[in-house]
This record gives C-alpha cells, sequence and structure tokens, in this order.
C-alpha cells in the first residue's frame, strides 16, 4: 500500500457502497472515525486489517495511510477529527465497541448538513463524551507478517481458514520448525499462532455471516471443531452469538 492519494480533510458524511465495493488507498492530514452502520467493515494499512461489523467502529489515526472494503450492503459513516482532537489518545488504527446510543449518534451525526449551528454543535459534543466513556478498545487487529517465512503460512491460512494442521505441519510446508515460527509470530505480529488464527477465523466468520450464510456452514468453512465452540468464541469476542448477529 505504497501509492495512495492525499486528501487532506477527512469529511463527515455518510456514503453507500455496494457488497464488494471499496474506497482505494488514500490518507487524511485529520483523523476519522469511520463505522458500518449496515454491512460488515474492513480497513487496511500495511500493518493489517481491522474488521468491524455493527457493534464496532474504527479509528484511524490522521496520515495513516489506509483503504476500505465493504462486506455486504455498506452504509459507511465517517466522523472527521482535527489532528488536535484526539478523545481516547489512540496513534494507531483501533478498533472501538459502538452501543446504541453511540450507533444513533454516528448515523445522526454524519447524516445531518454541514455548518455549525448550535444544534449540531451539541450533537457532536455527546458523540465525543460517548468514545470518552463508552468506546473500549476491542482486539480485532489481523497483523499482516513481513517476515517471508511467516507470510507463506499466513497466506495457507487465509487461504484456507479451516486448515486445522499444527503449526509443526505448516512449518513443513514452508521449511521452517514449528519453533522458528512461533517465534516469528510474537515478535513480528505481536500474538501466539493460537490467536492469530483465531482473530482470522473471525474476521472470515464476519464476511460469510453478512452474505447471510447459515452459522453450522461458517464454524465449518472456519475450521471450528463444531458450531457450540465457534459460537461462544463470537460471543465472547462480539458480545453476542452469531445467529444474531444483523447486517441490517
Amino acid at each position: 500500500m505504497t501509492e495512495s492519494r492525499h486528501d487532506p480533510v477527512a469529511p463527515t458524511h455518510t456514503r453507500r457502497l455496494a457488497p464488494g465495493g471499496s474506497i482505494d488507498a488514500h490518507r487524511h492530514d485529520d483523523h476519522q472515525i469511520v463505522y458500518a452502520g449496515r454491512g460488515v467493515l474492513t480497513v487496511t494499512t500495511d500493518a493489517g486489517t481491522w474488521v468491524a461489523p455493527g457493534t464496532r467502529a474504527i479509528w484511524v489515526p490522521a496520515g495513516t495511510v489506509h483503504a476500505h472494503r465493504a462486506h455486504g450492503e455498506l452504509d459507511l459513516h465517517v466522523v472527521g477529527l482535527p489532528v488536535t482532537e484526539n478523545p481516547l489518545g489512540l496513534d494507531v488504527p483501533t478498533v472501538l465497541s459502538v452501543g446504541p446510543l453511540l450507533r444513533e449518534l454516528l448515523i445522526a451525526y454524519t447524516g445531518v448538513g454541514g455548518g455549525d449551528s448550535p444544534e449540531r454543535a451539541r450533537l457532536r459534543a455527546v458523540l465525543l463524551d460517548q468514545l470518552r466513556t463508552s468506546a473500549a478498545q476491542q482486539p480485532l487487529h489481523l497483523p499482516t507478517p513481513t517476515a517471508p517465512l511467516l507470510r507463506a503460512v499466513c497466506d495457507i491460512l487465509r487461504d484456507d481458514p479451516a486448515d486445522g494442521r499444527t503449526l509443526a505441519a505448516l512449518g513443513r510446508q514452508v521449511g521452517a520448525s514449528d519453533r522458528t515460527l512461533s517465534r516469528l509470530f510474537r515478535a513480528d505480529l505481536g500474538m501466539t499462532f493460537p490467536q492469530w488464527r483465531t482473530q482470522l477465523r473471525l474476521h472470515h466468520a464476519l464476511v460469510l455471516l453478512t452474505d447471510r450464510t447459515p452459522v453450522t456452514a461458517v464454524a465449518h468453512r472456519c475450521g471450528w471443531s463444531s458450531t457450540s465452540a465457534f459460537i461462544e468464541v463470537f460471543r465472547r469476542t462480539f458480545g453476542h452469538t452469531p445467529g444474531s448477529h444483523d447486517p441490517r
């Protein structure tokens, strides 16, 4: 993602993207909050991919080169904030939890016209206050490896998230020991192999659910040993079961 356009101002607006639609790599001099009111949004940078269903938003710091991709019909709500305003003090892309009130504030604020009316200023103040008090950070980042051996392993699993082979078995395919790969996962990606694979499977599961794939099929295609195991991991991560996941 080395080539990108530079759009100094990050606009506050709502935009609709068709399934599979994307916004090419770009950067702003402003911070952004991006939220999918419908569908599932992924934001990708050189460092990895962040995924956000309707219960999550993504913080994109000023200057970050990033691209958007829609999974399902996507209503993209974008809030631009000047670089001097960083209510959570975040300097890297981060997934944030979105409760019912924050969701309605994001939709309302990005849907009204521009200007500096008192009503708009009050709405913005409440939105920022909700960010400070309720938008907990979520571990929904799938980092991109830089080490060639690790990239080879991760590419195998990206092609088939249901691949259940051990790290030792995958290592034999790429010509590395499981000890070497385990060390690379921690050093290069900041997580263990099981943690990375779980993140990959959850990302893939969200996309499949957005396409209204049955929960049992999602569990199978993402590599969980049983539907109940998938449901439990999904519930712990997102706060609700996959059966109640609503791409809107």
